[in-house]
C-alpha cells in the first residue's frame, strides 16, 4: 500500500555482500512501514521520482507487508525536521531522506531513535542507523563528454547545475574530461540555479548558454525536464541524470546517465528487519548496479560508440578512473599528478574545476 501526502511548504552498505543481504521472512502481521521525504514533486521524471522508483521496487520483496508513505515538496530546514520527526512518530522504521540539506535534522532523529534506520542522500555524515549515500554520476558523465564532443560543431558545452556541491562537481569535470578525450579543445560553461527544483531558472540558464553558442547542453541535478525542453527546441543535444526524460527531447536527447537505487533500498530494508543494519556511507555506480547510461542519440558516430563501449567497460572492471593524472586545474596548475588516481575522499570533497571549464566556481 502506498500513502501519498503532499505538501504545500515552498519549495557501503556499498559493499557488494551487502547489496546480497538475503530478504528475511515477516513475522506474522508485521509490517514495513517506510518513508521517503524528497524536496521536489515526484512527477515522472528526475531525482525524487527515481528515489520513489527505488522504494516501490521494494514492493516485489514485501507485497502487502510493505506501507510506503511518501512525502515530496519538503523545503530543507524546520519543516523537514519537523515531518521527519512525525513520520518516526507514525511508525515508519526506515527512513529515506532525499536531500543534502536533510543531513543535520535527520542526523539527530537517527540519535535519538536507534530503532530505526535511515537513509540518507548526498551526506557525509554516518551514524551507527544513519547511512549517507550517493551515486558516481561521473562515471556516466564521462562517457556523455565523450559523445557530447563527436556531435559539438562549436566545441562550446554547457551546463545547468543545481548547486556547487562536490557530487555536481565532479560530474561537470568527468563531463569536461570524456569531451577532452574526443577533442581537447573543448570547453565547458557552467549556470548554476541554486536550486533543486526551479523550471524557470532552469529555462533561462539553458536560453543563457545558447546564447553563448553552446550546442550541447548538460541539465545537472534538474527535477524537472526544463532544460532538455528548451535545448530540443533550440535543436541542439540534452542530457540529463537520474531518469529518462527522452519523452521531452524527441530529436536532440543524447541520453541519460541514469540510477537504479532499487539494490540499495532491498539491501537496507533487508539488513533493517534483520537487525544487521549498520550506518555507512554507500557511494554507489556502475559496478553496483546503481549507475547506468541509456536512450542513446543514434547520431553518436558509430566509431564514438565503439569508444564509449570500450571505456565503459573499464570503468566496470576498475581498471579506468576518469579522475587519473595528469589532471590540470581551472588555474593551470597542477591537480593530479600523473599515473596518480584520485581516492574516494578527494573526490567526494572535490572544490576545484578541471582545465577547460570556463565559469569559475560560486564564491
Amino acid at each position: 500500500m502506498t500513502t501519498t501526502r503532499r505538501s504545500f511548504l515552498k519549495t557501503s552498505l556499498a559493499a557488494s555482500t551487502a547489496l546480497a543481504l538475503p530478504i528475511p521472512a515477516f513475522a506474522a502481521g508485521e509490517t514495513l512501514n517506510v518513508a521517503l521525504i524528497v524536496p521536489s514533486p515526484a512527477a515522472d521524471v528526475g531525482w525524487s521520482h527515481t528515489l520513489m522508483a527505488g522504494v516501490e521496487a521494494l514492493k516485489a520483496d514485501y507485497g502487502d507487508g510493505l506501507k510506503i508513505t511518501l512525502l515530496e515538496n519538503i523545503p530543507e530546514g524546520p519543516d523537514a525536521d519537523r515531518i521527519m520527526n512525525k513520520t518516526v512518530a507514525d511508525g515508519n522504521t526506515l527512513v529515506i531522506l532525499g536531500s543534502f540539506g536533510y543531513m543535520n535534522g535527520g542526523l539527530k532523529l537517527a540519535k535519538a531513535h536507534p530503532e530505526v534506520a535511515i537513509l540518507h542522500a548526498s551526506g557525509y555524515q554516518v551514524a551507527p542507523n544513519f547511512s549517507p549515500f550517493g551515486a558516481r554520476y561521473y562515471q556516466g558523465t564521462y562517457l556523455m563528454g565523450m559523445a557530447a564532443a563527436s556531435l559539438s560543431k562549436s566545441k562550446k558545452l554547457g551546463c545547468v547545475g543545481a548547486f556547487a556541491i562536490p557530487e555536481l562537481i565532479t560530474s561537470i569535470n568527468a563531463f569536461t574530461l570524456g569531451a577532452q578525450s574526443v577533442d581537447p579543445s573543448i570547453e565547458v560553461s557552467v549556470v548554476w540555479v541554486n536550486s533543486w527544483f526551479d523550471p524557470a531558472s532552469e529555462q533561462e540558464a539553458a536560453k543563457a548558454l545558447l546564447a553563448q553558442g553552446v550546442d550541447v547542453i548538460f541539465s545537472n541535478a534538474q527535477d524537472t525536464p526544463s532544460v532538455i525542453a528548451v535545448a530540443e527546441e533550440a535543436g541542439v543535444y540534452a542530457f540529463n541524470l537520474n531518469s529518462s526524460m527522452k519523452a521531452y527531447a524527441p530529436t536532440k536527447y543524447l541520453g541519460v546517465v541514469g540510477t537504479d537505487w532499487s539494490p540499495f533500498f532491498k539491501a537496507s530494508a533487508a539488513a533493517h528487519l534483520a537487525g544487521t543494519f549498520t550506518g555507512t556511507s554507500a557511494w554507489l555506480g556502475m559496478a553496483d548496479n546503481v549507475v547506468f547510461v541509456a536512450d542513446w542519440n543514434p547520431d553518436i558516430p558509430a566509431e564514438i560508440v565503439e569508444k564509449i563501449t570500450a571505456v565503459q567497460a573499464t570503468i566496470l572492471d576498475g581498471s579506468f578512473s576518469p579522475f587519473t593524472g595528469p589532471l590540470t586545474n581551472q588555474d593551470g596548475g597542477e591537480a593530479v599528478a600523473a599515473g596518480v588516481t584520485l581516492g574516494d575522499d578527494m573526490i567526494l570533497s572535490m572544490d576545484w574545476h578541471v582545465k577547460g571549464v570556463i565559469t569559475p566556481l560560486p564564491k
